[in-house]
């Protein structure tokens, strides 16, 4: 039976039933970290791993289901919202589809937490998870900003997760049993039919990417550290291109490693954990993560474990490669206090370039860093998803996290590009992928030479050397790195075959301008003088 510490959570029960959750079963409200664990291995939710976390299986949904989310469609908020890139809900189809919900879950058990996001006081807001699992809850408990005054604050937003409710798309108006709903009316969102945990943590941070931009705070994903002088770096990338990776450096201190706010006072976390991808983690080249991802208290995601010795096996792919960690940012030893910086001194946009054509490093321009944030690009590889051929397949998501943008991508591209003009921050590409040749014939970039480019644009060390400038992006490269042999820094140098080196680097110079086609209309002059143009 579960156990509900105290009873001032009777407010909160009234608070529920004011939302239509009526005659729930026990409601726990914001259990301590080891009760939630209890609760999970009791209810058979999970199993202890050595050393402490906790591992869960998500079922059939082992990522995100960006094609099962919407939008309710009300006066408010639908002049801002990006219809070309976001799908809507009528109302009252929305309406229908809470009250089964509240329904299905009269006699049911839920874990409540109230917590922020927003590590800034001036942009923090107050959110409410409501979940069935135990381990959600712990999820949220760690991804969130986790803090008492959360208790005493009214919510701004509720986060309803009923994981084993079936939609049916004809009755329902979704697109399957799957849905995750956001109604800025209602101030709800509504998620059912997946036990993937991301879909909360995002969810909120959609909420943020449509909230911030309309008081001026660019909302990015996107990592961020703090040097020992001080001076701030954000990172974007997608997945596998080392945002998290990079931007925990033991020599600089760690701000977020996935979502962050750019306000007129500096650089913000959204939260108050890390949620890292833990396929082939290595304690040597990735120290804090690998530790933090071994300790009690952390959430597991779809990862592989011995049942007699409990011990991990993070090579694995048998549920699949999207295996993740969540763990509280106070795992990683070095973070930045308040998680809370100052202006970025440097904007680093990654990329793991699967064709092997991009240079390891290049110094944007700021139009330029406006063009590839819009762009968003990176590659699939041969053999990691069902349906890839043998060749790379490119793969552009604006703003570098395109499910999550509300507002139409160039609003977002217009702010970055007056902050880094007003704040002076020098931008760059980091490319982690391959040269020598495309995936399956050169190598992947170094972690360590990658490391070296990072930290000398970050330390001033490449202001003063020598550039040149390649023909197919416009790039321009530095011709020496410290730690890195010069003959890496020109991509076209490390092909054999020159030939096709040109005609790779045509053919995705002509997949940048065929993607950039649909921002055109929205962006600034200046971005489009950057677009690239393929070489004919």
């Amino acid at each position: 039976m579960l156990t509900v510490p105290g009873d001032s959570k009777t407010t909160v029960r009234a608070e529920l039933e004011s939302l239509g959750l009526r005659g729930l079963g026990a409601v726990a409200v914001n259990l301590p970290s080891a009760a939630l664990y209890e609760e999970s291995l009791r209810r058979g939710e999970g199993k202890a791993a050595q050393g402490g976390p906790l591992v869960v299986l998500t079922g059939r949904h082992t990522g995100r289901s960006a094609q099962d989310k919407f939008f309710v469609r009300e006066a408010a908020s639908e002049k801002h919202i990006d219809w070309e890139a976001n799908k809507p809900m009528a109302p009252e189809v929305f309406d229908r589809l809470y009250d089964r919900v509240c329904e299905y879950l009269r006699g049911q058990d839920v874990f409540v937490l109230n917590c922020f996001v927003g590590a800034d006081p001036t942009y923090r807001m107050p959110v409410r998870i409501v979940s069935q699992y135990a381990w959600h809850s712990l999820f949220c408990r760690n991804l969130f900003i986790d803090d008492d005054e959360a208790l005493n604050e009214t919510p701004e937003f509720t986060v309803l997760c009923a994981p084993k409710f079936a939609a049916d798309p004809a009755r329902d108006g979704t697109r399957s049993e799957t849905f995750i709903i956001i109604n800025f009316e209602r101030r709800l969102v509504l998620i059912g039919g997946t036990e993937y945990a991301g879909e909360m943590k995002k969810s909120v941070f959609t909420i943020m990417n449509y909230l911030l931009p309309l008081r001026g705070v660019l909302s990015m994903h996107c990592s961020a550290n703090i040097g020992k002088d001080g001076d701030s770096a954000i990172f974007f990338g997608l997945s596998g291109t080392g945002k998290t990776t990079l931007s925990a450096d033991p020599e600089r201190q760690l701000v977020g490693d996935d979502e962050t706010g750019w306000s007129d006072r500096g650089v913000f976390n959204f939260e108050g954990g890390c949620y890292a991808k833990v396929i082939r983690l290595s304690a040597t080249a990735e120290p804090e993560i690998y530790a933090a991802s071994h300790r009690f208290g952390t959430v597991l995601e779809n990862v592989v474990m011995d049942n007699e010795t409990r011990l991990l096996d993070l090579e694995s792919e048998k549920h699949t490669e999207n295996t993740r960690s969540a763990y509280p940012l106070t795992f990683i030893p070095n973070t930045a206090p308040g998680s809370i910086g100052g202006h970025p001194r440097n904007v680093i946009l990654l990329t793991a370039d699967a064709f092997g054509v991009l240079p390891p490093i290049a110094r944007l321009s700021r139009a330029q860093a406006m063009y590839h944030f819009l762009s968003g690009f990176t590659s699939k590889l041969a053999g990691t998803e069902k349906g890839l051929g043998k060749d790379p397949e490119a793969t552009f998501s604006a703003c570098f996290g395109a499910p999550f943008m509300v507002h139409h991508p160039t609003v977002y591209s217009k702010l970055l590009g007056n902050k880094v003009a007003k704040h002076g921050a020098e931008c760059w590409l980091i490319n982690t992928g391959w040269n020598g040749g495309p995936y399956g014939v050169g190598k992947r970039m170094s972690l360590a030479y990658t490391r070296a480019m990072v930290r000398a644009a970050l330390y001033g060390t490449l202001a003063n050397v020598e550039y040149e400038t390649e023909p197919f992006f416009g790039l321009s490269i530095p011709k020496t790195v410290p730690g890195v042999p010069s003959e890496l820094l020109d991509p076209r140098h490390t092909w054999v075959d020159k030939a096709a080196y040109d005609a790779q680097a045509h053919k995705l110079a002509t997949l940048f301008a065929e993607n950039f086609k649909r921002f055109a209309s929205h962006a600034d002059p200046a971005t489009i003088a950057a677009a690239i143009t393929p070489q004919r």
